[in-house]
């Protein structure tokens, strides 16, 4: 039985960043070499990073990403590679490269897996299943692919896949039985949300029992836009048994060693001979043909063995707060942000953003503003200055009582208009030191503000990145208290403890507008991330006023969420690339016909 030495490369790439990519890939292929690995991994569309988007639309993007596969295989050779086999991510397109400039929606595109091997691309492989969900619009811009790729690479068969084909049953895990392949390599740019580390273990071991074969599948880390990317890579046997699993949230090599089965010399229809039943889903249709490439290769002798090992799961809080931190970071630094800036109230949502922001930047990268009114109370001030003593950030008060009194002194405005005033003020102050030091603003809002509109368009909502824009209130409350478990507690108890207000008027508080946090969260949840409908959320226990009052909050601030800045994603479903409504509307969740 042949031993397989494979290396995931669970590492961070960049869109549109092709040769920073490739020259990734290059970095981390001379480790898996060190490392003694036959075979190396990357994730999906490592070389353009992922996703994509509309770029896929240009022919010359998709011309440079083809070249850049040729040149790196070549590359791979120049730095004594040639004997690694690479698996590697790419977007591809049928035929020869396009000239044209008229490129059709749909038309020509591939989500594509090579293999590389001495100076070549010896194999590709053009993903099956397509999601078209959620965040997903792969049926815009790819084209599936029909057939499974098999690679005999020293005496064993190896399949390659793409992510969502190991989310489907069907397809390339059943051919890759019948094809008697003894490795499926899985390629991932999965996006994180809360627990789906908890759902990819048990996907992974049905697909290993489907195809009857060792899975490996390694998944891309890193932040993007909304997204971000976990790693989580993992190895699972054929019977399910978990070798070996990354952690997440952290770039690194996953090398293991595997006994696997020599390639059959002719597999029979039923996968190869010493092959066990699949344990779940047996009977699932495949149309898909199998393409075979041979590779002229012998694996390297191993002194000793190598076990990659199996990371420890971490906590609810800090899959959330590393998400956080990674996304934010790689949003500063990919966009090539020197710094950030924020209002800091001494309440517990800046108090939140400011400790993401110190985490993942350093104080060094992180300016902090009091933007005191005449409403704002002095334990309001204190607390935060006690945050930007704690954290070393940089921190400056700027007071807007003179600017509002300025308006006020040219306008006629009370009430509402006054409240609004002073967040716009605040909001100018920020964007314009923005524009004259370079910063990039933070706004502060959580999901729970968003979802019913309590903020103000052009004031506290303003910003470029909004990392708790996916983080519910109550949730928000969870990452403080466990962020000061940890060295150095950055958030003053005053802040975590005492009632939200915005200090907009004289004793303030969310609750004279807002139900309580803890009921209004779980409605806001069953409506947005779950689409429950006004029955089914009475039904669940909530009162049908309240419920009518709320709902009707969350649609009529779809305006102010199409504008507002992006943030990273945690929830099922969250705001923008996942929820898509009208804003105008006038559908109503238990309304009466007129």
């Amino acid at each position: 039985m042949p031993t397989l030495r494979i290396a995931l490369a669970q590492v961070n790439s960049t869109v549109g960043d092709i040769h920073g990519n490739a020259e990734a890939v290059r970095r981390w292929s001379r480790e898996a070499a060190g490392a003694g690995a036959h075979l190396v991994a990357f994730p999906e569309m490592m070389l353009t990073g992922y996703p994509i988007e509309d770029l896929v639309f240009r022919n010359s993007f998709v011309a440079a990403s083809r070249q850049a596969l040729d040149d790196l295989a070549i590359s791979l050779v120049g730095d004594g590679l040639g004997e690694l086999a690479v698996v590697v991510g790419y977007v591809d397109a049928d035929g020869p490269a396009h000239t044209s400039s008229d490129a059709v929606s749909g038309k020509g595109r591939r989500d594509a897996s090579a293999l590389l091997y001495g100076g070549q691309v010896v194999a590709t492989y053009f993903k099956h299943h397509l999601p078209n969900y959620g965040v997903f619009d792969e049926d815009r811009y790819f084209e599936p692919g029909s057939s499974l790729t098999v690679v005999r690479l020293g005496g064993v068969d190896v399949a390659l896949t793409v992510c969502e084909d190991i989310w489907q049953a069907g397809g390339p895990f059943t051919a890759a039985r019948r094809a008697g392949a003894g490795l499926v390599v899985n390629i991932n740019a999965s996006p994180y949300e809360l627990n789906k580390d908890d759902v990819r273990l048990p996907l992974v071991q049905r697909r290993a029992a489907e195809a009857g074969a060792t899975v490996a599948y390694v998944n891309a880390v890193g932040g993007q836009d909304e997204l971000v990317f976990d790693g989580d890579s993992m190895i699972v046997s054929r019977d399910g048994e978990l070798l070996a699993r990354a952690g997440q949230f952290t770039e690194g090599l996953l090398v293991h060693d595997l006994d696997l089965p020599a390639a059959d010399a002719a597999p029979n229809a039923e996968g190869s001979t010493d092959a066990a039943k699949p344990l779940v889903e047996q009977s699932i249709p495949d149309e898909m043909a199998i393409h075979r490439v041979s590779v002229l290769s012998s694996f390297a002798a191993l002194n000793t063995a190598k076990d990659g090992g199996i990371a420890e799961r971490i906590s609810d809080e800090a899959e959330i707060w590393a998400a956080l931190t990674l996304g934010l970071r790689d949003y500063v630094d990919k966009n090539r942000f020197r710094s950030v800036i924020l209002g800091l109230s001494g309440g517990i949502d800046s108090a939140v953003v400011a400790a993401i922001a110190v985490d993942a930047l350093g104080p060094e990268r992180v300016f902090a503003v009091s933007m005191p009114s005449g409403y704002s109370s002095e334990h309001s001030k204190d607390d935060a200055a006690e945050m930007a003593k704690r954290t070393g950030l940089d921190y400056r008060t700027e007071a807007i009582q003179p600017m509002v009194d300025g308006f006020l002194a040219n306008m006629s405005l009370s009430g509402l208009a006054v409240e609004n005033l002073q967040a716009r003020v605040r909001g100018v102050i920020l964007m314009a030191l923005s524009n004259q030091e370079g910063h990039l603003v933070l706004t502060t809002g959580n999901k729970s503000e968003l979802a019913v509109g309590y903020s103000t368009l052009y004031g506290d909502s303003v910003g470029g990145f909004n990392p708790l824009k996916d983080v519910p209130k109550t949730m928000v409350w969870k990452l403080a208290r466990w962020r000061n478990t940890q060295a150095n507690a950055p958030i003053p108890e005053n802040s975590i403890t005492k009632a939200p207000s915005a200090e907009l008027r004289p004793d303030q508080k969310d609750s004279d507008s807002l139900p309580d946090y803890d009921v209004l969260d779980p409605i806001i949840k069953g409506y947005v991330d779950q689409d429950l409908g006004r029955a089914a959320l009475v039904e669940a226990g909530n009162d049908p006023a309240l419920v009518d009052r709320v709902l009707r909050m969350i649609d009529l601030a779809e305006y102010k969420r199409r504008q507002s800045a992006p943030g990273t994603k945690i929830s099922g479903k969250a705001f923008g690339r996942d929820r898509r409504l009208p804003i105008t509307n006038s559908f109503r969740e238990g309304a009466k016909p007129l």
